[in-house]
């Protein structure tokens, strides 16, 4: 595995240090198409509801991938297009997006699925098992 570069932290508390690798809107929400709508080209992103310019979600992508969170490899049917995919570290991130889903759909309107609150709300293990046997598979 190749090393990374030690990144200035503010502090160590743990909420500052996960802010620092994904503290910005954009990065959260990339990693919610990886996890929850299967996105996995620098064009599916970039149509993504937020609509995030083109040059942010570069360098958000290449900020997740510097952190672990993501990895990126040619598509192997054609070389000139990548293919991003989550990392184990990033999909360990599933149980923290799970309770901030619920947490906004319990406190705001969203557009969350009801069918996929119900599966969080009431088989919140399975659910995280599926979502992690999705990525082991793909």
């Amino acid at each position: 595995m190749a090393t990374r570069p030690r990144v200035s932290r503010r502090s160590e508390c743990p909420i500052s240090v996960a802010l620092d690798i994904f503290g910005d809107a954009w990065s959260l929400l990339i990693v919610r198409d990886l996890m929850f709508k299967g996105f996995r080209t620098f064009s599916e992103f970039s149509c993504s509801d937020e609509r995030i310019a083109t040059n942010i979600l570069a360098d958000r992508l290449a900020r997740l991938e510097a952190a672990g969170i993501l990895c990126k490899a040619a598509d192997p049917a054609d070389a000139r297009r990548v293919h991003y995919r989550l990392t184990e570290k990033g999909i360990d991130l599933a149980p923290a997006l799970v309770e901030i889903i619920l947490w906004a759909s319990r406190h705001e309107k969203t557009k969350a699925p009801p069918h996929l609150l119900r599966a969080m709300r009431s088989h919140r293990e399975q659910f995280l098992a599926d979502v992690r046997e999705q990525w082991a598979s793909s």
